[in-house]
């Protein structure tokens, strides 16, 4: 298995299943370092006063957060700690929905999920109910001081993990303007029909593998072209260089049923939307 990058459990009722977090993506992008034409030497950033043009030490370096223009409140390093949601190394689900119902533009980035030390019975049990039911988790997480909104999604055998983003990060639809010339458009029925004969005719199975990033390709051609022509430039370089404890799984069916109020068959009381 890959590296796993947060470790902590789902937790479920009162059932906890210990997970291990998996990033489900990685960047292939063309990685340029800045180097000085004249000696070859790499190029870094400094911090530059934008009025002085001066470099500022790093102790007068203070956080503001704008609230006018040209004006800022200052906060210390302690109060922006302090603001910090207290990390639980918990998924915490907090109610469960269809998948629909979830905005396209909401969904940011996967994670894979595996069952982490005894955690695998609970961990086919929840994935099992979402499949069964039709439904995604909605949770709460903590990753790296931040406190992200999540979608526990099943995926063949698996969970994953789908960071949201938080509403006042999603623009509405009102942000294109749209006029009645798209919204009420007057299609002919043989305008529709070619197009979804259009559609039909370019009809495709999904295919990962052929699809490829040109540009990336094309650089990386490049380079490996020029480095067996001996074109390369040597430099000198400084090099500078969370677990948690799987929980003991007891009796699963006791956990469930003390979830439910100790009835196993009473229906699951309606949680507050506040």
């Amino acid at each position: 298995m890959a590296r796993a990058i947060w470790k902590g459990a789902i937790s479920f009722g009162l059932v906890h299943i210990p997970v291990a977090l998996v990033s489900a993506t990685t960047s292939q992008g063309v990685d340029f370092d800045w180097l000085d034409a004249r000696s070859m030497e790499p190029v870094g950033y400094k911090r530059i006063n934008k009025n002085s043009g001066k470099e500022v030490d790093k102790a007068h370096i203070v956080k503001g957060v704008q609230v006018e223009k040209g004006r800022y409140v200052i906060l210390s390093e302690e109060e922006i700690r302090a603001a910090h949601p207290r990390s639980t190394q918990t998924i915490d689900i907090f109610g469960f929905l269809d998948a629909a119902a979830i905005p396209l533009q909401h969904i940011d980035t996967p994670y894979y999920l595996a069952p982490d030390k005894r955690g695998e019975k609970v961990y086919a049990l929840l994935r099992q109910t979402l499949s069964d039911t039709g439904k995604v988790a909605l949770a709460h997480v903590v990753l790296h001081t931040r406190q992200h909104l999540a979608a526990l999604m099943v995926l063949e055998p698996a969970l994953v993990l789908v960071m949201l983003r938080w509403p006042d990060e999603v623009r509405g639809l009102d942000t294109l303007q749209l006029d009645e010339a798209v919204t009420d458009a007057t299609l002919s029925k043989s305008e529709r029909d070619m197009a979804k004969r259009l559609v039909r005719d370019m009809d495709v199975d999904w295919q990962p593998e052929t699809y490829r990033d040109t540009f990336r390709d094309k650089i990386m051609q490049l380079v490996e072209k020029k480095a067996k022509a001996g074109k390369i430039e040597d430099i000198e370089r400084d090099e500078r260089q969370d677990s948690r404890k799987g929980a003991d799984v007891i009796d699963l069916t006791e956990l469930l049923k003390r979830s439910l109020g100790g009835n196993p068959s009473k229906p699951a009381r309606k949680r507050s939307s506040k």
